[in-house]
């Protein structure tokens, strides 16, 4: 029998990206908050600028819960089903205070306006017959103009360094000339150059290309009472000094300063509960092997993509038989995935490129064959990929970068590396947009179980012809930018795309829209069914966009803390 606990105003299931950016906001406007988080506390000293302790980290370094109840997954409904792989450095799903922002790579992108109607957009420009058949894509309810001050809220909030290309309509060549207009500059600089990234940035131009510094949360200088970024090369780790935009550093010390936000670490929520009229009355966990119940008259569950839809479907009750929020069966519905990242590299022979300097965060990046920002017509696809090069590097990482033909062992692979390992750059797309598909979803698997004897999520999803058309059009791209700006020879690593491995931006299972019939959650992300029920993360974007999402979920976040603040009478149990 679960422990009852004394009622809150709101329990939130998550503290990472999205979480601390909803904490953050509902404290400051006086609400109570309990948040609820499946792993423990980091500090600096948690963090090692050690690239073996990195790959460590990623196995076992605040993943614990995780890598327990790895998915499953299939390419379609009439193949077996197998455990994902897990690649080190791809796949920063950590639990922790902080979340996954502790350990990403600081790339910090909105989406253009184009992305908010993908699907009218397209039929507008090229015909109802330019949507690939069976996807499911779809506008969302809401446009970038309504976001965009959420946008700018959310990086003055966390600290980004950047350049805006277009402030009210006033383009700027220096930054991106194809963003949506910004209401203001961004609140840090862009990190410093390098002579790589100068080097990309001169290429793009003779190739009638935008170049723009690819806008980061680690700290161009220092920020709210914290230091500047000391160009590390492991922001994958962790920031050592706190010299980045992780939810840990600032929005969550903030709320936790108001008295008004209760952390609850190590705790293992496994059911949200509802009453008989179909609203949610709180939230069941599980710490130090006891069982408690969390009442609240408000439930916000902002847990990853898998998660979230996972807890869904787990809390089944007899106004939700087939799970919470899915009478109509949308819940894993509309799943879809960015690529994991397509990198070509390059051989600048007797050139010191000197990659290992720096941080992934700092860049060159373009965006002129993102989005419709080109032509499609009789391309076969549609969508694009932001894509760029830059820092980063580190030694063991480097030394696995090498062309066709040379081995990857022994008194060869050596002596190649002693000749050039310093002369390889590269350029990658750091996502490319992915559609999603009416046979493609997430679900319970029916035999896999985590130790708690609870079913891990399925992944039913692969690529279909727009996204590997997109692919070998990308990659044609990458390798002319690397030639133009010097490489006598370039390759690519994967060669084609791949979602066995899982992805670390994955989208959809709990939809928004305004058809009930059709999505999970509403324009302002609370369930259609269970009203006092709100789902925050990427689950409920309608496009994945081409590229990282981490912002664009920070600023639905806040966007969505902001309406129930405003509307807590009608909201509220």
């Amino acid at each position: 029998m679960a422990e009852q606990l004394k009622k809150t105003d709101v329990v939130l299931i998550g503290l990472g990206a999205a979480g601390g950016i909803v904490a953050y906001v509902l404290t400051q406007a006086g609400l109570n908050v309990v948040g609820l988080e499946a792993g423990g506390r980091l500090t600096g000293r948690d963090e090692q600028l050690n690239e073996l302790a990195e790959s460590t980290n990623y196995n076992i370094f605040g993943r614990p819960k995780f890598n327990l109840e790895t998915p499953t997954w299939r390419p379609n409904a009439s193949t077996p089903t197998i455990v994902s792989t897990m690649v080190p450095g791809a796949n920063p799903m950590m639990n922790g205070v902080g979340g996954s922002s502790i350990h990403y790579g600081t790339m910090s992108f909105r989406l253009n306006p184009w992305n908010f109607k993908m699907r009218s957009e397209t039929i507008k420009r090229y015909g109802a017959s330019a949507i690939p058949a069976g996807s499911t894509v779809a506008d969302w309810p809401l446009t970038y103009e309504e976001l965009e001050p959420y946008y700018d809220k959310t990086e003055y909030e966390i600290g980004v360094s950047g350049k805006a290309g277009n402030i009210s309509g006033k383009l700027d060549p220096s930054g991106n000339i194809f963003e949506g207009a910004r209401s203001r500059e961004y609140p840090l600089p862009p990190l410093r150059k390098t002579g790589y990234t100068e080097l990309l940035a001169e290429s793009a131009r003779r190739l009638g290309w935008h170049p723009f510094p690819l806008p980061s949360t680690a700290h161009s200088q220092p920020f709210k009472g914290t230091p500047a970024c000391t160009y590390c090369s492991f922001c994958h780790n962790g920031c050592f000094i706190n010299a980045k935009g992780s939810t840990d550093i600032h929005a969550i010390p903030a709320a936790e300063a108001t008295r008004k936000l209760s952390v609850v670490t190590q705790a293992r929520v496994t059911r949200i509960d509802t009453d008989n009229n179909g609203r949610v009355t709180g939230v069941v966990y599980l710490k130090d092997g006891k069982e408690f119940f969390q009442p609240a008259s408000v439930v916000l569950l902002a847990t990853y993509t898998y998660e979230n839809t996972r807890l869904l479907l787990l809390s089944t009750s007899k106004a939700y038989p087939k799970g919470l929020s899915n009478n109509h069966g949308q819940v894993g519905k509309n799943f879809m995935v960015n690529s994991t990242v397509q990198a070509s590299s390059g051989l600048f022979p007797g050139r010191k490129l000197n990659r290992a300097s720096a941080l992934s965060g700092q860049g060159t990046m373009v965006d002129d064959w993102a989005d419709d920002n080109f032509d499609h017509s009789g391309l076969g696809f549609i969508g694009g990929a932001v894509f760029g090069g830059g820092m980063g590097a580190t030694p063991i990482a480097m030394s696995g970068t090498t062309p066709p033909g040379v081995p990857n062992w022994g008194s060869a692979w050596k002596a190649w590396l002693k000749a050039n390992a310093n002369s390889v750059g590269d350029c990658a797309t750091r996502s490319f947009e992915a559609l999603p598909y009416e046979d493609y979803y997430l679900d319970l698997d029916p035999t896999k179980r985590d130790p708690l004897g609870f079913p891990v999520i399925r992944i039913t999803y692969d690529f279909k012809d727009n996204e590997y058309r997109l692919n070998r059009f990308i990659t044609e791209k990458i390798s002319m930018w690397l030639k133009e700006a010097g490489a006598t020879q370039t390759w690519t690593s994967p060669g084609t795309p791949t979602v066995r491995a899982l992805a670390n931006h994955a989208f959809g299972g709990a939809r928004m829209g305004t058809d009930p019939e059709a999505s999970v959650v509403d324009r302002w992300c609370f369930s259609h069914e269970a009203p006092n029920l709100g789902v925050i993360g990427a689950s409920t974007f309608p496009t994945a966009g081409a590229r990282n999402p981490t912002l664009t979920i920070q600023a639905m976040a806040w966007r969505t803390a902001d309406h129930l603040v405003k509307n807590w009478k009608s909201i509220a149990v």
